[in-house]
Order: C-alpha cells, then structure tokens, then sequence
C-alpha cells in the first residue's frame, strides 16, 4: 500500500505542476476572441481542475501523516479529512467552446485520478464496517 500511496503521491504531484503550468500560461495568453460566456466557462474549469487535485493531494498528504505516525487511523478517518467535492468535482457534459487539446486532458487525468482516490478513500468506510461487525 505504501508503495502505491507513493506512487500515486508522485503522480498526483507532477498533475498538479502540470496544471499549474498551464493555468499559469492560460492566464498570460487569454484569447481575446471568445465569447464573454465560454471564457467564464473555461475559468470554471480550471476552478474544476484545481479543486480536484486538492482534494488529491490533501487527501495523499493525510494518508502519508498516517503512515509516518504523525496523525492516527481514527484522526484519518474524521469528516475533515475525507475526500470531499464530489459535487464540484464531477466533470461537464462536455468542455466550453475554447477548451484546448491541453485542458481537455488535464480533465480527464485530473477526474481519473480524483475517481482512484475516492475509490480508496471509500475503502476506509469498508474498514470501518468490518470493525463494528467484528467481535
């Protein structure tokens, strides 16, 4: 598991620089031609985009304070220090007019790698369960 939360840990970070390197682009070179609204659009994206990755990365950041017994099992397990923001963090039918190739990926990395980690964070319920039934 460790090995797994490392490995994800790295991917999720160099995600985020990625990100943060084209947003940082983005902004320096708007286009001018787009609509008011698919620029709105787009900025909601990227909004999108980095409140995915982090709820990521501080999730992989508590989960690494567990493992070198910085924070308990239990503390990991509070409602603070879940994965959150499914609701913003479900993409779009589709991207605005004016989404590049680009964004159109980090997307889509982005939202597999936001669906691994709730994935692994729902597994942290299932421990939960099988302790109360336990004896």
């Amino acid at each position: 598991m460790v090995t797994y939360l490392d490995s994800t840990y790295q991917e999720a970070l160099s995600l985020t620089k990625e990100a943060r390197d084209y947003l940082a682009d983005r902004t320096r070179n708007r286009h001018p031609w787009l609509k008011p609204e698919d620029r709105l659009q787009i900025c909601c994206e990227s909004m999108r985009l980095t409140t995915r990755l982090t709820q990521v990365m501080a999730w992989l950041l508590v989960q690494r304070a567990v493992l070198n017994g910085e924070i308990s099992v239990d503390e990991a397990r509070g409602p603070d220090n879940r994965i959150s923001g499914q609701n913003v963090c479900e993409p779009p039918d589709e991207l605005p007019d004016g989404a590049d190739p680009r964004m159109a990926d980090l997307m889509g990395r982005s939202h597999q790698l936001y669906m691994r980690v709730t994935r692994l964070d729902s597994q942290l319920d299932r421990v939960d369960r099988a302790k109360k039934k336990a004896p």
